[in-house]
């Protein structure tokens, strides 16, 4: 048995090292990013239920961009709160900013992409960037840097939605490696050719992309994945790229209770159930790989069985791991996380794993 599992173990170390350097490495050792500014026409679009506070704070910030031709869609969602008042003020003003009120609808109620189906189609402008009412771009050149990387070829632009650092929080350095983990596996694979999700705190896609594939229609049902659903259907190697300029990235105000973030993680990964099966795939067996690399050795080492390999290959694989995801780390500002990583890393694994289970005995809530 020891044997078995013993070589299970070094399958899984190939497996780890297939994803960390065959995948991982295609946007950790990836060149600076070149940015042209195209100044095509954009309508920025934000999607708001219930969020008075946030949308008074940074719905400014998106107004103030350094950008010749932009407008800006605010979608108020049935807010119960003073959400549709604020956007009104804002309305009145900013020349270039447009309202969009939607009521509960019977067929449609509590359905972000309902919502989102009305202000796509409300934009004048050709290409679209979306951000959440609870983001906010780091400079006023998110919009250039964002839209420079658009071609004629190239209609889908990935970017990064972090979090802000919470001073001497753990669960905010796990919050923010969870979120670059993500970032660092979609981009990757968008590189390799394969583009798999984005995240709707930061993504662009011109607007007939959105028409080609009837909007949301094939999911519509599944409250969430507006964002990661989409990509996995209409993006391809040929029409994606990705903005990874750190003046492009959104911050959003993270959890701060373990309970609260778990509740939202929960949500995303009943979403991942319905990618495409190759997606699924990949990320079942990158996830299966974490888990089996933490449990199988702990088994091996009690036995004392192959000690020496064991341990030389738990350090080889953390090596290689610490070295390429610093690299990602760097390029995306979340260098202070790797200081610990392997701890960080180890609560991320039963964390997920605890989400799985989870999941397999409760449906989780999906939009406000």
């Amino acid at each position: 048995m020891l044997i078995t599992i013993f070589y299970i173990f070094i399958a899984i170390i190939a497996v780890q090292l297939f994803y960390y350097v065959g995948v991982f490495t295609k946007f950790s050792f990836s060149k600076e990013q070149k940015s042209t500014p195209k100044r095509i026409p954009i309508s920025v679009i934000v999607c708001a239920k219930n969020e008075e506070e946030n949308v008074t704070n940074f719905i400014p910030l998106l107004a103030e961009q350094n950008y010749p031709d932009f407008e800006i869609i605010l979608i108020d969602d049935a807010s119960s709160d003073n959400t549709l008042e604020i956007f009104e003020e804002f309305e009145k003003k900013y020349s270039n900013v447009r309202l969009v009120k939607v009521a509960n609808n019977e067929a449609f109620w509590g359905n972000k992409k309902f919502s989102l189906t009305l202000g796509i189609k409300a934009a004048k402008k050709d290409y679209l960037l979306f951000t959440d009412a609870d983001c906010y771009p780091t400079s006023k050149e998110w919009l250039t840097l964002m839209s420079s990387q658009f071609t004629m070829q190239k209609t889908f632009v990935l970017g990064y939605g972090a979090y802000e650092k919470i001073k001497g929080s753990f669960l905010n350095k796990i919050i923010r490696f969870e979120t670059m983990l993500t970032a660092i596996q979609y981009f990757s694979w968008a590189k390799i050719g394969h583009p798999y999700m984005g995240v709707g705190r930061n993504l662009a896609y011109k607007k007939d992309e959105f028409f080609k594939v009837n909007g949301f229609i094939d999911h519509m049902k599944i409250r969430s994945g507006d964002d990661d659903l989409f990509i996995n259907q209409a993006s391809n190697g040929k029409n994606t790229t990705c903005c990874y300029a750190p003046d492009s990235f959104t911050y959003s105000k993270p959890k701060t209770s373990f309970k609260e973030w778990m509740q939202l993680k929960k949500r995303l990964a009943a979403t991942a159930t319905f990618y495409k099966p190759f997606d699924r795939l990949q990320l079942s067996v990158f996830f299966i790989s974490q888990v089996l690399f933490i449990i199988l050795p702990i088994i091996l080492l009690v036995f004392q069985y192959q000690w020496i390999v064991v341990l030389s290959l738990i350090g080889f694989r953390y090596l290689f791991a610490w070295i390429i995801l610093g690299f990602s780390a760097g390029k995306l500002k979340e260098k202070d996380v790797m200081y610990w990583f392997p701890f960080i890393e180890m609560v991320h694994i039963f964390s997920q794993l605890n989400i799985f289970v989870s999941n397999m005995f409760s449906k989780p809530v999906h939009w406000k």
